[in-house]
């Protein structure tokens, strides 16, 4: 790929416009919000960049070199009070930021008590016994054991900065604690600890937990979003979502009697999904999904086609920080795109373009212009580019310039005349990367600090 370094030069590099009637997203046109537009640009489209052997390899390498990944088969059986404390005080801290409600209400440290009551430290023992659980529904991880949100001084109602991450049916939790009220557990996933509602997992034994993702054959989740079919006997089963990345066992039709619920289940996917007992406990049963949804036996090959494909599934999706709103965020996204592929990665963005995981070129405050824009010439699609708290995905290049995709919450750029446009995109988007910029003086590109390529 070329690219014209005429263009980056100040604010006058701009030679896009905004391409359509219908949109103030510079440099876009309908072509471009065609998945299959840039897989045709690519010569090897269908390449294995990466066999499942290799993958498991990289994952093994990754929680090596990443400390904020955890394989929850190495907890030892109970945490010290120290360790524990040590735990909460990690994730439910009191921000060194301001922090509002909704209605511009200040937190102040009589706000903030009751959630430091509901840590229920003075619960805490010599010896605390690690349990283990699977989620079984959409949930949150969140920083307190409250639902409560809480903004920013820029009361951008759109980021709740008491939310943490999401997790989905099946991801395996190790739970070290429980809140005074008995509604929220402190959770290690293995990309995360926070605190997420009990009502959401089930606990069972180390063996069933851990088990339950590693049975084989089984189903992942490779549309942006599957639901189990309706079911009028089992509530929890019907209808149940089930995000990108979800990974299913499978069952033969002769497995639940070719019958199911009142469904032949011929015509779907029968698959094993963990289930919350009256009593929290974990049990496992049968669910069907439509074969017409979205879902493909075993991890998906990991090709510069199917990287482009997975990514525009999300397209359009709102923007969700944290996970909220339904969706995700920029890390969300480019997590659960890669996790089809069986591609395991730390959480936040920091960790991800900081980590040494993949292979890295770094940037600092002695970088070039002309390092980057060099850098930017040898971009492979499915590349990972990161900004200070964002990252973007590589799509292809038209004309020289090279093309992302994300999940991005604001827009700004200079448009050919040299003036500043700062509007929203808050969502899923492709857009190119060099006009992007973070406020007028700044762009993208000159905040870049790490290229990722996973291979």
């Amino acid at each position: 790929m070329k690219l014209l370094c005429a263009l980056f030069l100040g604010l006058s590099f701009l030679t896009f416009s905004a391409s359509a009637a219908d949109t103030d997203v510079i440099g876009i046109q309908m072509q471009h919000l065609q998945s299959e537009y840039w897989v045709n640009k690519q010569k090897d489209a269908n390449q294995v960049l990466l066999s499942q052997t290799q993958i498991k390899q990289l994952n093994q390498r990754t929680f090596n070199q990443q400390n904020e990944l955890q394989d929850l088969a190495d907890l030892p059986a109970a945490l010290s009070a120290e360790d524990l404390k040590a735990a909460i005080e990690q994730v439910s801290s009191i921000p060194s930021s301001d922090r509002f409600y909704a209605d511009g209400t200040q937190l102040t440290k009589q706000h903030y008590q009751p959630y430091l009551e509901n840590l229920n430290i003075t619960n805490i023992r010599a010896l605390n016994p690690v349990r283990f659980a699977l989620v079984t529904e959409r949930t949150h991880m969140r920083r307190f054991p409250s639902a409560d949100k809480a903004y920013n001084q820029e009361m951008d109602l759109d980021i709740d900065r008491f939310i943490e991450t999401g997790l989905f049916p099946g991801d395996a939790l190790a739970i070290y604690h429980q809140s005074k009220d008995g509604q929220w557990l402190l959770a290690r996933a293995y990309h995360y600890l926070a605190w997420l509602p009990a009502s959401s997992v089930a606990i069972g034994t180390k063996e069933q937990v851990l088990g339950y993702g590693q049975k084989t054959p089984f189903m992942v989740v490779t549309g942006a979003k599957v639901f189990t079919n309706h079911n009028p006997e089992v509530v929890q089963l019907s209808e149940k979502q089930l995000d990108m990345g979800v990974r299913l066992p499978l069952l033969s039709n002769q497995d639940v009697n070719h019958r199911l619920y009142g469904q032949n289940p011929y015509a779907s996917y029968a698959v094993e999904l963990p289930f919350r007992e009256a009593n929290g406990s974990l049990s496992f049963k049968p669910a069907l999904i439509s074969r017409n949804q979205d879902l493909h036996q075993g991890y998906l090959p990991f090709t510069p086609a199917n990287i482009i494909r997975q990514g525009f599934k999300f397209l359009g999706e709102r923007y969700g920080w944290g996970h909220d709103f339904n969706a995700r965020d920029c890390t969300g996204f480019v997590s659960e795109v890669y996790r089809t592929f069986g591609i395991l990665m730390p959480r936040n963005s920091g960790e991800q373009g900081k980590g040494q995981y993949g292979q890295n070129i770094r940037f600092d405050k002695n970088s070039s212009e002309q390092d980057k824009l060099s850098a930017l010439n040898k971009l492979q699609v499915g590349d990972l580019i990161y900004i200070p708290g964002h990252v973007v995905m590589y799509l292809g290049e038209e004309h020289g310039q090279p093309y992302v995709i994300h999940d991005v919450h604001g827009m700004a750029y200079v448009d050919k005349q040299g003036n500043f446009y700062q509007g929203g995109l808050n969502g899923v988007s492709v857009t190119p990367l060099l006009p992007m910029r973070l406020s007028q003086s700044t762009s993208y590109v000159d905040r870049i600090y790490t290229i990722k390529t996973i291979r």
